[in-house]
């Protein structure tokens, strides 16, 4: 095998000739290709937080350098275009940070950018994420006009208290118009909340989700909050519900989400019939994803390796970087005894599970390669595999992390 290194300054990555060379296993075809876009600003970091945002400079969010940010990207992606070369794009993410910052004027020309350098099929899913705060009609009804066909929203609560607590900059008044904006424009929307927050009932938890479920909007996204490390609630943690009414707020999301038409399809994921998120479906799957932006991350396949890339973090340093032709900071081979768990970590989060034969069509294995694995997961009644399919099952589900973790390499 050859060695794969992290990409430095001096090493540049410019040729699709490395990834070509023999390698631990062999594909038989290459997964559906995404692209995902990072924004990196917002108008100020929430302590939750571990994505790669940053606050927008100065005192007016409106400062943000999207000229030169978009040249970057431009960059980026024409540097890219041997690892990718003719493959069709299916979806596009647009994510952050807060990518509702950029000017109608901005997102139309990364779109057009997009077009010109990528086949994008004629009715890929193009997804942007937005926060209440950042809406303005008129420029939301452009954003619609240049292609962006789903709207993914950050509420995260209606409660005033709770979003204080979150330190969003949104009051439950901003998120409620922000709704009502968003559907003026937009038939596909996703809306981001959060439940078990810092001092939350479970009646309160009740009042958000009637809330969302009143705008019928076409996929929701429930969330644990978690204090993930690296951030300001793991350094301060708030007092949180305890595990017994997080789960007592869990079984009543599932059952109420039912009730009104959404089928859980993913751990946190709940959609109208055939209104699942097809960007992150394709994450899930164990597909492949073009990244770029600061500190994008991505995995390409090839015929005999998996590459895994991250873009250079600071927003500064990846515009320099991108611009003088050297936006990766980091690339390597994922080993054969890891694909495994990468595979298992992202299709065992989806209720349906993965068919059978796409563990090897994804990583090139075959399937007894986790023959030990899945025997044991069945035995303990975490999961079924057959022929055709393999999926969690409802105990799986809920011990999810105990699940996934049979799968780590020894």
């Amino acid at each position: 095998m050859i060695p794969i290194v992290p990409v430095s300054a001096s090493m540049p990555v410019d040729s699709k000739q490395l990834w070509l060379k023999p390698g631990q296993i062999s594909l038989p075809g290459s997964p559906p290709l995404s692209l995902y876009v990072h924004i990196p600003w917002c108008v100020r970091k929430c302590p939750y937080c571990d994505f790669n945002s940053h606050a927008a400079p100065g005192a007016d969010y409106h400062e943000i350098p999207e000229d030169i940010y978009l040249d970057a990207l431009r960059a980026d992606l024409e540097q890219s275009l041997p690892l990718v070369w003719g493959r069709p794009v299916h979806t596009v993410f647009i994510g952050g940070g807060t990518p509702s910052l950029l000017s109608a004027a901005g997102m139309d020309r990364l779109l057009s950018d997009i077009r010109a350098l990528l086949p994008l099929d004629a009715d890929a899913e193009i997804t942007m994420e937005a926060n209440p705060g950042t809406f303005e009609a008129d420029k939301f009804a452009s954003y619609r006009a240049s292609g962006i066909n789903r709207l993914s929203i950050g509420i995260q609560s209606f409660n005033d208290r709770h979003l204080q607590a979150l330190g969003r900059i949104h009051g439950g008044a901003e998120a409620r118009k922000a709704i009502d904006i968003a559907q003026a424009s937009f038939d596909n929307i996703n809306l981001d909340l959060m439940y078990a927050l810092p001092g939350q009932t479970l009646e309160e938890c009740r009042q958000d989700v009637e809330a969302a479920l009143s705008y019928g909007t076409t996929h929701l996204s429930l969330y644990h909050l978690t204090l993930e490390p690296n951030t300001l609630f793991a350094k301060f943690p708030p007092a949180l519900p305890d595990d017994d009414s997080a789960y007592e707020m869990q079984d009543w999301i599932e059952a109420r989400t039912a009730e009104a038409g959404y089928r859980h399809y993913e751990t946190s994921a709940y959609a109208k019939p055939h209104r699942e998120a097809r960007h992150n479906l394709n994450y899930w799957r164990f597909g492949d994803y073009l990244g770029i932006g600061a500190g994008a991350h991505g995995k390409l396949s090839f015929p005999h390796r998996i590459l895994r890339q991250m873009r250079h973090k600071h927003p500064a340093t990846y515009m320099e970087r991108a611009l003088a032709g050297n936006a990766v900071q980091e690339a390597r081979d994922v080993g054969a005894d890891e694909l495994p768990f990468e595979f298992m970590l992202n299709a065992l989060r989806l209720t349906d599970g993965v068919p059978a034969s796409s563990f090897h069509d994804y990583t090139g294995l075959p399937l007894h390669t986790i023959s030990k694995q899945l025997a044991e997961a069945e035995k303990k009644g975490l999961l079924e595999a057959d022929l055709t399919t393999i999926r969690p099952t409802e105990l799986g589900r809920r011990f999810l992390n105990d699940l996934q973790e049979m799968f780590l390499k020894d």
